[in-house]
């Protein structure tokens, strides 16, 4: 994102009494010609960057220059801070929060607290489509700390009514789920199935400080567990072991086989995630399953039958 690129050579020129175009390119990861496009941009925002010339040259900050970003509101440090937006990476949030070192006083506590409030994480439960119509409502009770009355749909049951005690957001992988105190007891609830959010003019229940990174660790674990795991033994390619790896919940390479494969041994939530996973899997890598035997029947099973399927008329 430009935006936070712009505050990463600010914060550079603010660190280094003069850097050159070449030595920020690098320490950013991109071109010197998109360096001078951002010197360029922050010169037309009012910041008094100038280029010295020389053997010893760079860019520099004129000298008593202050990045207090004062024309932030509240608002706009919070939004920037807890990285409400769509986030592509627990990097950005982390990156916002260097900006409360050079925020007005009056807001930084408050705007660090809320950012505690939200975590990133690269990693979900599940992956499905989501509409976040409720996000918004959630999200300002969780920052304002107060009592939200909401309707919530589990599946597999009729909507049903709940006052929540809101601790914390996690964002995982492009899930927003919200960590809540219930009568007492903390749980996790998926934000796209709530509905009819009211925030309510009562304090939250919650402790003053969260660990998001600990609640989320604790209830992913909670839900692998309560699936029966299954274990799969494959024998692959060398070059697509790390592609299996990274499609089952936990696993781990056996072994060198003939002809230069790998066998491999997985293990997913539940036998219809195996299932669907290596069934998807054999379109795009070739891999024999060594068992167990009820999955190879299967995988047998769906080859044999589309193979003898009768091709349409014309084909």
């Amino acid at each position: 994102m430009r935006a936070e690129r712009l505050l990463a050579v600010l914060m550079l020129l603010k660190k280094h009494d003069r850097m050159t175009a070449a030595a920020m390119a690098d320490k950013l990861g991109v071109s010197e010609r998109t360096i001078l496009r951002d010197i360029d941009a922050l010169s037309l925002s009012g910041v008094p960057v100038y280029a010295e010339r020389g053997r010893n040259g760079g860019f520099a900050l004129l000298p008593g220059y202050r990045t207090d970003l004062t024309g932030l509101t509240l608002d706009e440090a919070t939004s920037l801070l807890a990285g409400t937006g769509r986030l592509d990476s627990p990097a950005f949030a982390a990156a916002m929060r260097k900006v409360a070192a050079a925020m007005p006083e009056a807001y930084r506590s408050r705007a660090v607290r809320a950012a505690a409030r939200v975590l990133v994480r690269p990693e979900g439960f599940v992956r499905s489509p989501e509409k976040l119509d409720a996000l918004a409502p959630v999200q300002q009770a969780v920052f304002d700390g107060r009592r939200i009355r909401l309707v919530y749909r589990r599946p597999g049951a009729e909507p049903g009514g709940r006052t929540l005690d809101p601790v914390g957001l996690v964002v995982a992988g492009d899930v927003w789920y919200l960590v809540a105190n219930s009568q007492g007891v903390e749980r996790i609830y998926r934000v796209s199935r709530m509905s009819d959010v009211e925030v309510l003019d009562e304090p939250a229940q919650r402790d003053d400080e969260v660990d998001l990174e600990q609640a989320w660790a604790r209830h992913r674990a909670a839900f692998r567990a309560s699936f029966e795991s299954i274990d799969v033994v494959i024998d692959c390619a060398a070059k697509d072991v790390d592609r299996f790896l990274a499609l089952a919940a936990d696993g781990g390479a056996d072994g060198d086989i003939d002809d230069g494969g790998v066998r491999v041994r997985l293990r997913f939530a539940d036998r219809q995630h195996a299932t669907r996973v290596l069934w998807m899997a054999c379109l795009e890598s070739d891999y024999v399953m060594v068992e167990p035997d009820w999955l190879r029947e299967i995988m047998r099973t769906r080859a044999m039958s589309i193979a003898e399927a009768p091709l349409s008329p014309g084909r």
